[in-house]
């Protein structure tokens, strides 16, 4: 798994611990309810064990944005995409632009279909998933055929 470039703002870093960087995203409590409808925020252990688990099960990256990491993303080998991008971070079309990314990465690897899980009132996932050409399969389940 190498690095991937999305566009000249973007790039996909492959992971490697940098809990530093990355815990404070997930001590937003609005993001760890939109993701994971959590109504408390990641502590060191809960990160790591996250981060540990996809590392294993899926191609992961954090999101880097004008030189500065902003988030995370990572395809699972059965076509599930999961995405974090902080807060300050949010709004910029960064998500889109990644998940564009990570189609292509799909293709590569022979996965024929993406999808995403989505909470119900995480109403900004879903727009922006759907702005790129995702279906809404079920109530919380997004599809693309790639």
């Amino acid at each position: 798994m190498l690095n991937r470039t999305v566009d000249e703002e973007i790039k996909l870093i492959k992971y490697y611990p940098n809990y530093k960087t990355a815990l404070p995203w997930y001590q937003d409590l609005e993001v760890c309810k939109q993701v994971d409808n959590r109504d408390t925020v990641y502590d060191l252990d809960l990160l790591k064990a996250m981060y540990k688990y996809l590392n294993r099960n899926g191609d992961l990256y954090y999101i880097k944005y004008k030189n500065r990491l902003c988030g995370d993303v990572c395809l699972q080998p059965d076509g599930e995409v999961n995405i974090v991008v902080a807060k300050p971070f949010q709004n910029k079309h960064i998500g889109r632009r990644v998940i564009r990314e990570i189609i292509q990465l799909a293709k590569e690897k022979n996965i024929q279909e993406v999808y995403a899980e989505i909470y119900s009132f995480n109403t900004q996932s879903r727009s922006m998933f759907e702005s790129i050409g995702f279906q809404r399969v079920d109530d919380e389940k997004y599809i693309m055929i790639v």
